[in-house]
Formats: C-alpha cells, sequence, structure tokens
C-alpha cells in the first residue's frame, strides 16, 4: 500500500467536513478524498439496510480512487454499516464512534453521560454498548434529534429556531444531570457554540471529530501507512452526488482555505 495515498472520508451530507476539517488540522501532509452524499441525506431515519447498501457503493466509489484508508465521517453509518463493511475491506477504515465514546468515558466524573445523534444513532444502542464496556458504572441517556441535520444543512447555525429547538432538545439530557455531553453526530459540533451555551459550562461537550482524527493518526502510524511527503496530484479532493455548488460553499466556511472545485458523481453507478 502506498503511504503517499489519499485517506478516503465520507458522509451523508456536509456533516463529515468536521472530521475533514480536524484531519487537515492535525495531519496537514495527508491528501484526502471526501464524499458527501447530498442527494440521500439524511441518514439518521433510513434503514440499516439501506445505510449499508449505501455505503458499499461509496466505498467501491473510493477504492477507484486508491485510497489507503477509510473513515466514515458519519455515526449513522459507523453504527448501522461499519460492522458489515470492514469485512469486505483489506484496508483500515475507523468510524466516528469508538473514539467518541472513549473520551466520554475519560472526560466524566459524576458516570453521568448524554448523547445526542440522529434517530438510527440513537436506536442502535452503539455508543451506550461501547460506553458500558469501558465502564459497567457509567449511566448513558440518549436523545435524538433529528432537526439539528436540516437545521445545519440550511445554514441556521444562530438562530432563534435552532435555539428553541435545542432547547427542547437538551432540557431531558439537564434533567439527568449529565456532565458529559457527546456530540454523537458529526454535523453537531457546528451547533457547539449553541450547545453548550444551553447546556452550560459544567457540562464537557465531546466532539467525537477531533477524538476521530487522533485514532486516525495513530492507526496510520502502527501500521506505516503515515505520509512522508504531500506526493502527486491534488491534494483535497470533493465528490457530492448532488448541489455541488452549495456543497463547494459550505465547505469553504468550514475547511481552512477555499474549496476550489466539487464535483458531482452518479453514485449508484456504483
Amino acid at each position: 500500500m502506498d503511504k503517499n495515498a489519499p485517506i478516503g472520508v465520507f458522509d451523508s451530507g456536509v456533516g463529515g467536513l468536521t472530521v475533514a476539517r480536524e484531519i487537515i488540522r492535525q495531519m496537514p501532509m495527508e491528501r484526502l478524498v471526501y464524499f458527501g452524499d447530498t442527494a440521500r441525506v439524511p441518514y439518521g431515519t433510513k434503514s440499516q439496510d439501506t445505510v449499508i447498501r449505501y455505503s458499499r457503493q461509496i466505498i467501491r466509489f473510493l477504492r477507484t480512487k486508491e485510497v489507503k484508508a477509510i473513515v466514515i465521517a458519519c455515526n449513522t453509518a459507523t453504527a448501522c454499516a461499519l460492522e458489515t463493511v470492514e469485512k469486505d475491506l483489506d484496508i483500515p477504515i475507523i468510524g466516528v464512534i469508538h473514539a467518541g465514546a472513549k473520551a466520554a468515558v475519560e472526560a466524566t466524573k459524576n458516570g453521568k453521560i448524554g448523547i445526542i445523534g440522529t434517530e438510527a444513532t440513537i436506536r442502535s444502542g452503539v455508543y451506550t454498548e461501547l460506553m458500558k464496556e469501558m465502564n459497567p458504572d457509567i449511566e448513558v441517556t440518549g436523545k435524538p434529534c433529528p432537526l439539528f441535520v436540516p437545521l445545519v444543512e440550511e445554514g441556521l447555525l444562530h438562530d432563534s429556531v435552532t435555539d428553541e429547538i435545542a432547547g427542547r432538545y437538551l432540557a431531558a439530557l439537564k434533567e439527568k444531570y449529565i456532565d458529559t455531553l457527546v456530540m454523537g453526530c458529526t454535523h453537531y459540533p457546528l451547533l457547539r457554540s449553541t450547545l453548550g451555551r444551553l447546556m452550560g459550562e459544567d457540562v464537557t461537550l465531546i466532539n467525537p471529530a477531533y477524538e476521530t482524527a487522533r485514532e486516525l493518526s495513530g492507526l496510520l502510524k502502527e501500521k506505516g501507512l503515515a505520509c512522508s511527503e504531500t506526493g502527486e496530484g491534488e491534494k483535497y479532493q470533493f465528490y457530492v452526488s448532488d448541489m455541488a455548488e452549495r456543497f463547494k460553499d459550505f465547505a469553504t466556511a468550514i475547511l481552512p482555505g477555499e474549496v476550489k472545485e466539487t464535483k458531482k458523481i452518479n453514485i449508484e453507478e456504483y
């Protein structure tokens, strides 16, 4: 495997850009190919079988780009598909859940952890399962927040509507006196200031995007796949299944540096 090959990253839409941003920040030498499934977002309301099918199509596309490793930058796809698709692969693949769960268990002082995510992520129970394996005494409360993804995708990051909806969602978690909150969807770190303000300074917010980039960095070093030079070709490539121009504008607002081009592809062909 060529250690100067790019890393493949995929998500249901723009949320995974928070993971891409952390990879770019923490591993500036690495090349990256990102795919956002903007035609079929959101994944959180889809069945497990559908999410597995979508994930397999995207992985087949990323393999055409000769990626050396894949990051599922989507909590729903990690929860529903990671275990299935990793059996098909001969390259490293990681999701965004393990690193976030580990960070939350290490951060909590009172043993009460909250998780916000899509309906599919919360329904899967995968965060709770992982945390209980790490510490059986931990009390985990999950809360689906299905409206956060469309609010982020619409760019309503600092809006009274977002405040109102977030307040309603978070009320149930505040009643449980949690001291740690996992932002269990890669869109949610874009609402960090709102979530932090509403939960208060005594609650630690866990950003799985940051933790996943750290985990990836360690994994690539361990397998001798860390990039030693920037290599040939475009450093960062972006692909979507729809709305390329809108995605490009959003990506430029989130990532360090301008995203010059986003290409639309027909993912159903893979």
